[in-house]
């Protein structure tokens, strides 16, 4: 649809919602709505659920926004969810800032204000555990906001959408807001099934247009250029465009325009922007020069080098990260976020900003950036200030340059986004957490690699990924366009590039499964066939069965053609079919045997070379050049089979191995190698191959080392010949189609039956594994549960009085939860069945507050690459504490491997020493160096064992001295640059 088009639409859209709510929420904003924005309010205003898919910054949470405007017209409430605390924090303060402190609440695993506030703002896990809870917060709940919905992907976290998605009251309408998916309409259809009438509303279009530019040296040049003249500058792209590929000369340019005719299928047409565009010839030309050039300096090298993949080189080194923010300065690209897949890289590129003398802001700038980190730090004692780096943290915020990444301090952080909100900062070195949802855009993206390390290789960017990153490029209001620049680097692929950058979607993937806490208090609600009924509801086994389609229908199709060959086989003298499995029941047992019979000979073999000997004569009976040989070395040091060294008659020495002896070698004949024997002599073998043909002028058969026949293998056909061949070739011969005079004609047609019946079984199996595959493993789990005490099987439900056997009163479903389940029940964590076993066995119950704050940290703590491998663990209590946490893991693993379930993970003591040393009172300094670990990290992982011993003390019950710990534990570790808040 063309710009006039669509403005035309939401005027005619706009005009017909006049004086509805619609009207009165727009007019709050200080600009009018995009079509899609409109049609998302009005199906809300309908009472349907909406899921918007739309590009990062175009707008979406307006339409999450009108759900909160609806739920207060209407007296009634809504909850707003994010994935993580940071946006949260944000929503938060946007809306109270948009509706007043007394209508907005939050709650996060950090903090619980105004819970019962008409609008609440939380995470997606406490809506999740709202939910199991049955919280008394939940009444009167019309309205739920998922934003990022998207996350629902994520492996680790994924399945809290799905669950929250699956036991939301069928009265609340749902707002899922998703970065814009290729398969949008299949999470929709799912949507619809399990939330009714949902309206699926699909949006690619930026609201600021993105270019595309690669920065070859110091010049940025275009990725795309028009199809019409592959040589000139794309339109509209400003001042990035100036030294593109438009600026060469004119022998160079009828070059690229007869490349690009050579290549035009291969570079195809991309539309970038509403035009039809394709990839820039000349950065082919340059990887392809850059290919010549390391091809070239390997040979210089290596002349003799053959195979193998060179080094890339490229004459363009990447630039400096000074040089690229002074490249974008003087084209007017910043406030610029460069995304570099590292903590460390991040931290090093403020630092060689800070190292150069770099300064992006004025004087004004630099007193209100001090103003602002000095008011939001205001809490933090000097001490802990130095800890942190704070003066050299500042002094970059001053000269306009900054880090964000999840090792930075929360407060830092937040500091950072307030800054490059205000446009103060001017430049932001950040990792790829920064693009996952924080209101942070900027007029350019530069990215610097094409591939990350992924926890456990260097994995290239997907197409999401890469989107995601560039979406942050581009400010609505403030920019007419946005712009992303990778840099150069050895090996780059332009085409790959253009790949990534045309790909505006990716696919939405469910990575649902059941888990233990989420078994027990669905069971503990529900019952345990309601609750397999509900998890068969997820978008998981929504997919599953979608790919069952396809393989059913390839499936009844291979059934189709079985009867087909099946009927083309049939005999008039009796059951082809079964003479045809007998045949290759036969033609199975032989080859087995074959194959049994070469493995004994080989095996024979290899035993035979381990006899061999410095100068035995032997037979080469195969492999390229057979004949008489003379063993040099028996080559018994190569580990593995014996790889002897000999020398044959013709003089030529070679590397045996058990593959040139079909059957045992035996020394025919034995000589004297001389003591000093060099085999790469050419006299040397000569005089040693003539005294081997010396020597086997008296041996039979020999022919002047040529080669001798093989054994005849085949000699005896019976010989050998097992009891079961035997058997089955009887039956063979006495079956009645053995004699039919179409006999071959019907094994054809009985041959294609049998090969293609493997198939389709083969089939059969997959479609019968994507079958109810979330049930069986729910099934699985339950026996888990069982087996380990937490759930009882159901209670028989006898009849009622009158005969009509109706469930009595007091048996409910809750009746199949042990009360170990109760607990388990409260617990949310990746190792939540471990927990409840040490509550349960009492692994707890002596332990201090700081001991136990130590032992729970291996619950909640996943140690890093470059951690130490053996952690420092406290002495005493702790340490038997952690090793008997331990063997209980070590059961519970074999208990899931019999289940064919692999749930839990061991537990990490890396972060043991740390908690235990500031849950006893130790300075930041103190611990931080303790630790070695970035500030950021040490306040996250605290606040996660904080979140934990909280729900441990709730699951531990009334009694417990483990309630009393944990609590005492939480006050312990609460303190200091932990306690210090992220809000407002």
């Amino acid at each position: 649809m063309s710009s006039h088009a669509a403005r035309h639409a939401a005027s005619r859209e706009r005009h017909t919602t006049t004086g509805s709510v619609i009207s009165d929420f727009e007019s709050g904003y200080s600009f009018g709505f995009d079509r899609f924005q409109l049609r998302a309010c009005q199906a809300l205003e309908r009472g349907h659920g909406v899921l918007v898919a739309a590009p990062t910054g175009s707008g979406k949470t307006v339409v999450g926004e009108f759900a909160v405007h609806l739920a207060l017209h209407e007296g009634r409430k809504c909850f707003y969810t994010t994935p993580i605390k940071a946006l949260s924090n944000q929503k938060y303060a946007d809306l109270q800032q948009r509706y007043g402190a007394d209508n907005v609440g939050l709650l996060t695993g950090d903090n619980s204000i105004n819970g019962d506030a008409p609008i609440v703002v939380m995470t997606t896990e406490v809506l999740r555990n709202m939910l199991y809870a049955g919280s008394g917060t939940l009444s009167r709940l019309s309205y739920v906001v998922l934003d990022e919905v998207h996350y629902l992907a994520d492996r680790f976290r994924g399945a809290v959408w799905e669950e929250v998605i699956i036991h939301l009251p069928a009265s609340v309408r749902m707002v899922a807001l998703s970065a814009t998916v290729s398969n949008a309409e299949e999470f929709g259809e799912w949507l619809q099934q399990v939330r009714g009438d949902t309206t699926v509303i699909v949006d690619e279009r930026r609201p600021v247009p993105l270019w595309q530019h690669v920065m070859v040296g110091k010049r940025i040049r275009d990725l795309f250029v028009p199809v019409e003249d592959s040589s000139a500058q794309a339109p509209g792209q400003g001042s990035a465009g100036q030294d593109g590929a438009g600026d060469g000369h004119r022998r160079s340019r009828r070059r690229d325009r007869r490349r690009r005719s050579d290549n035009g299928d291969q570079l195809g047409e991309v539309l970038v922007n509403g035009a039809q565009m394709r990839l820039n010839p000349e950065l082919v030309r340059l990887a392809q020069e850059d290919e010549r050039e390391t091809q070239l300096a390997h040979r210089r090298r290596h002349p003799r080098a053959r195979g193998g993949r060179p080094r890339p080189r490229t004459r363009f080194a990447p630039p400096r990260r000074v040089d690229v923010l002074t490249e974008l300065d003087r084209a007017a690209l910043l406030p610029a976020i460069t995304f570099i897949f590292s903590r460390a890289g991040c931290d090093a590129a403020v630092r060689e900003c800070l190292r150069s003398g770099l300064t992006l802001t004025t004087a004004d700038e630099e007193d209100e950036i001090r103003e602002v980190a000095e008011e939001r730090c205001a809490d933090m004692s000097d001490q802990d200030l130095a800890a942190l780096g704070y003066d050299e943290w500042l002094a970059a915020l001053q000269r306009g340059v900054a880090a964000h990444h999840a090792g930075m301090l929360p407060t830092f952080k937040e500091v950072v986004e307030i800054l490059f909100t205000r446009g103060l900062i001017r430049a932001v070195f950040a990792t790829e957490t920064l693009a996952l949802g924080i209101n942070m855009p900027a007029r350019t993206v530069v990215i610097e690699k094409l591939d990350k390390w992924n926890g456990e290789t260097h994995a290239d960017l997907t197409p999401g990924e890469y989107t995601q990153l560039t979406g942050r490029a581009g400010r609505r209001g403030i920019d007419v366009e946005g712009h992303a620049v990778v840099l150069w680097q050895p090996g780059i692929d332009p085409e790959r590039l253009a790949g990534l950058a045309s790909t505006r979607t990716y696919p939405l993937n469910s990575s649902f499964q059941p888990s233990y806490n989420m078994a027990v208090n669905l069971v503990g609600q529900v019952g345990r066939e309601r609750s397999r009924t509900m998890l068969e509801a997820s978008f998981a086994q929504f997919q599953a069965d979608r790919s069952v389609v396809g393989l059913v229908r390839q499936l009844r199709k291979q059934e189709e053609a079985l009867a087909g060959y099946a009927e083309a086989a049939q005999c008039h003298l009796g059951d082809f079919m079964g003479y045809a499995r007998l045949r290759r029941e036969l033609s199975d047992v032989e080859s087995r045997q074959a194959k049994q019979r070469g493995h004994q000979r080989r095996q024979e073999a290899v035993r035979s070379l381990h006899r061999l000997r410095v100068g035995d004569v032997i037979r080469v009976p195969a492999g390229r050049r057979p004949g008489y040989a003379v063993v040099l070395d028996p080559g018994l040091a190569f580990g593995g089979d014996p790889a002897p060294l000999v020398l044959t008659a013709r003089g030529q020495v070679r590397r045996l191995g058990p593959g040139d002896f079909p059957a045992p070698v035996e020394a025919e004949d034995r000589m004297r190698i001389p003591k000093h024997f060099a085999a790469r002599s050419p006299r040397a073998r000569r005089d040693l191959a003539s005294t081997l043909r010396n020597r086997l002028a008296g041996l039979p058969r020999d022919e002047g080392g040529d080669a001798a026949a093989a054994p005849d293998d085949a000699a005896d056909t019976t010989a050998g010949v097992s009891t079961e061949v035997e058997e089955l070739r009887t039956r063979i011969r006495h079956h009645p189609c053995h004699d039919c005079a179409d006999r071959e004609d019907h094994a054809r047609w009985a041959e294609r039956y049998l090969r293609l019946e493997r198939e389709t079984e083969g089939l059969r199996r997959k479609v019968a594994s994507r079958t109810h595959v979330i049930a069986r493993t729910f099934d699985r789990v339950c026996a888990v549960l069982e087996q380990l005490g937490y759930l009882a099987p159901a209670p028989e439900v006898e009849p009622a009085a009158n005969g009509s056997g109706e469930e009595q009163p007091d048996q409910r479903p809750r009746d199949a939860v042990t009360p170990a389940g109760r607990k388990l029940a409260k617990i949310y964590s990746e190792l939540d069945l471990l927990a409840a076993e040490c509550l349960r066995q009492g692994v707890w119950d002596d332990l201090v507050p700081d001991e136990l704050a130590a032992c729970v940290s291996a619950l909640v703590y996943e140690s890093r690459r470059n951690d130490d491998p053996e952690p420092r663990i406290p002495a005493g209590a702790t340490e038997a504490a952690l090793t008997e946490m331990g063997r209980l893991w070590g059961e519970l693993h074999r208990v899931e491997r019999d289940h064919d379930l692999s749930f839990l993970r061991q537990p990490d003591p890396g972060f043991a020493w740390i908690a235990y040393r500031w849950a006893q009172g130790a300075a930041l300094e103190a611990v931080l160096e303790d630790a070695d670990m970035p500030a950021g990290d040490f306040v996250r992982a605290t606040k996660m064992l904080v979140d934990m011993l909280g729900q441990i003390a709730d699951a531990a019950g009334e009694e417990s001295p483990v309630r009393r710990s944990a609590r005492a534990a939480v006050g312990a570790l609460h303190r200091g640059v932990v306690a210090y808040s992220s809000v407002g």
